[in-house]
């Protein structure tokens, strides 16, 4: 029997269906929303759980700041607005990782540059002068405080200073020393002499003028370093140089003059630097002077030779009216870095330079060096070389000096112990004639003033163990110009030698007996007759270093 349907059978069936979606879409509905519910809860928790909290400390001050996980310190700072300098201190650092409760820590530092002057205080010297009676002083400097700017670097942190060191030493004022000469009344006989004697002691330079027992002091800065001293030929100046004092590593010293004829002397700055070699007056040239200069190295000798050459002019009141450079710098042959030396002959007409391969002259219009003879250079196997002392006669005829020689063996030459006194003859061919076979490498020949009958005599050091002239000590030996007559001078009955030196004769005499030769032994002035053999000690402090005699 087929099925039969009726409205209300159909209705029934479509409700009972229609309930039956609805719970299910009820129900799918609540566990979306449950679903939702959850997942917002758990966003929300993980958005707490990303942010850190931390604690500032700067500036007197805390600061409290919640800042992202992961972030740094750098990024905490910039959201509290919190600048930091370059010197500051951050801990942990800036770009540390941040964690929850941390406490980041703020020292402020601070840098600052302070600028105080100190006190110099000035040192005490004395001098001992055989002059004055014994015990009795007398103030011949007043000493004076120098004046040094000190920059400190001063650091604070949190406004609490931490360190102060000194970064900068500047000297405004050099200190002047107090000078006191005591007497040290001498034993020894005063003599007459003529012209002026200059001498160098302790550091100081001092005339002796009319007699050996008036003395007075001409520089007292107790800074001479004896490279050059040296009276003009009218014996109304003295050049000579001051060692540096300020420690300035592009400067060894300065080359200065005195007019002695002045009371008080007073210094004359020529404001040249490094003068080692050569400086020297131009005779008959009034003051002006030529000179060579060095290059300062911090390695043994101490410079470079510039082997150069300048001659400069200049008047009472210092001030320089001409300068000009005669030869360029160059290297100055073999072991040219210790230097040339120069020589002018007494008339002016001529200047010879020496280095430690050859002599020759220079023609000062053009700068050309003009060789006269070659030179085996010493191997010294040291920080030195050995140059060839120069002597004129008063007409430039003939050059002295010294010859180093070969031994004629096998060995090398350049150690050769031979070194022969020599004259060179200013003719065409310039022959060359040894005087003194055997001198020593000292020799240093020097001629005196000229005798009646236009002749002289020859002052030079005989080397005593000649084939050691270098550690030798020497005898004064006066001989005639040609070589002949030797007698030795000084010292004498076997005393200890001379060491090294340039001896000054005096004045031209008035007759040959008044003729005398000053040297230095022991630290002390001595002068000496040829023709009457008296010796005579002038000073016994022991203090002299170098002399010369106008």
């Amino acid at each position: 029997m087929p099925t039969q349907y009726t409205l209300t059978g159909l209705f029934k069936s479509h409700l009972k269906t229609s309930l039956a979606v609805s719970s299910c879409l009820s129900f799918w509905l609540y566990a979306l929303a449950l679903v939702t519910l959850m997942l917002l809860s758990a966003c929300a928790t993980r958005q707490k759980e990303s942010q850190v909290k931390v604690l500032i400390q700067a500036d007197g001050k805390q600061v409290a700041v919640n800042a992202p996980a992961g972030n740094t310190v750098q990024n905490a700072l910039d959201i509290a607005g919190i600048k930091i300098n370059n010197l500051d201190l951050v801990e942990p650092p800036v770009s540390s990782v941040l964690s929850d409760q941390l406490i980041i820590r703020i020292t402020r530092v601070n840098e600052t540059f302070e600028v105080e002057e100190s006190i110099i205080p000035f040192e005490r010297q004395t001098i001992r002068n055989e002059s004055l009676p014994e015990g009795q002083t007398v103030l011949i400097q007043k000493g004076a405080n120098g004046v040094q700017q000190i920059t400190y670097r001063r650091v604070t942190e949190d406004g609490i200073e931490v360190s102060r060191t000194m970064v900068k030493s500047v000297t405004i004022q050099e200190a002047m020393p107090e000078i006191v000469m005591i007497g040290v009344q001498s034993p020894f006989t005063a003599i007459p002499i003529q012209g002026r004697i200059a001498y160098l002691t302790t550091g100081n330079a001092w005339l002796m003028e009319g007699s050996t027992g008036n003395r007075r002091p001409l520089v007292t800065t107790g800074d001479l370093d004896g490279r050059i001293f040296a009276l003009s030929p009218n014996g109304n100046w003295l050049l000579y140089t001051r060692k540096d004092n300020e420690g300035v590593s592009e400067k060894i010293n300065s080359l200065w003059a005195v007019n002695v004829n002045n009371d008080p002397p007073e210094p004359i700055s020529l404001r040249v630097d490094n003068i080692v070699n050569h400086a020297a007056w131009v005779p008959g040239a009034g003051t002006t002077i030529t000179y060579s200069t060095v290059e300062p190295r911090s390695t043994a000798p101490g410079w470079q030779a510039n082997n150069d050459l300048f001659i400069m002019s200049f008047n009472e009141e210092g001030i320089i009216t001409r300068k000009d450079e005669i030869i360029k710098e160059n290297s100055g042959g073999i072991y040219g870095w210790w230097g040339t030396s120069y020589s002018w002959s007494p008339d002016g007409a001529l200047l010879a330079y020496a280095r430690p391969d050859s002599i020759g002259l220079v023609n000062i219009k053009d700068g050309k060096l003009n060789n006269l003879m070659n030179i085996i250079p010493l191997q010294t196997r040291g920080d030195w070389a050995w140059v060839p002392p120069l002597a004129w006669t008063h007409d430039h005829s003939i050059l002295y000096t010294v010859n180093h020689s070969s031994q004629n063996t096998s060995e090398n030459s350049e150690t050769s112990p031979n070194f022969d006194l020599v004259a060179l003859l200013m003719t065409d061919e310039h022959p060359m004639i040894t005087l003194v076979p055997m001198s020593g490498l000292f020799a240093y020949p020097v001629l005196s003033p000229p005798l009646p009958g236009k002749r002289y005599v020859v002052a030079y050091l005989q080397a005593i163990f000649p084939e050691q002239s270098e550690t030798s000590n020497y005898n004064l030996i006066i001989m005639d110009q040609d070589g002949s007559n030797k007698l030795q001078m000084f010292p004498r009955d076997g005393s200890q030698g001379l060491q090294p030196q340039w001896v000054a004769w005096g004045p031209e005499p008035a007759d040959e007996n008044s003729l005398w030769l000053s040297i230095v032994y022991q630290g002390n002035l001595w002068l000496i007759n040829p023709a009457t053999k008296l010796t005579q000690q002038i000073t016994g402090d022991g203090s002299i270093s170098r002399i010369d005699w106008k």
